[in-house]
Order: structure tokens, then C-alpha cells, then sequence
């Protein structure tokens, strides 16, 4: 968190010609609320497990 993952990652699609995607973005649209609710509510592990499956689909469509 606070790394500049994301930073790096969506200049590294633009450079590539390749579509970023943010999964906490992602997951943020699908659920309505911010990844701190999320964790709130859920804890870590409930947070990796949306995580883990947001990822593995995005994954599928490259």
C-alpha cells in the first residue's frame, strides 16, 4: 500500500500499448465502498480473497 505500484504500473501499460488496471479500483466499483470499509468489515483475509479473485479474472482477459 502506498508504494507507487500503481503509479508505475498504469506508465509501464501506456509505454507497452497495454490496458492497467487498479484492482483496488476495481474492487472499490464493484463493492460500492473503499478498500478501509472493506477491511473494516472483512478484515485482511476478506480483503485478499476479493483481491485474489479480481485479479485472477483480469488476468484471464490478457
Amino acid at each position: 500500500m502506498g508504494s507507487g505500484k500503481s503509479a508505475v504500473g498504469r506508465r509501464l501499460a501506456r509505454l507497452l500499448g497495454r490496458d492497467f488496471f487498479d484492482s483496488d479500483e476495481v474492487i472499490e466499483a464493484r463493492t460500492g465502498v473503499d478498500i478501509p470499509f472493506i477491511f473494516e468489515k472483512e478484515g485482511e483475509a476478506g480483503f485478499r480473497k476479493r483481491e485474489a479473485a479480481v485479479i485472477d479474472e483480469l488476468s484471464a482477459r490478457s
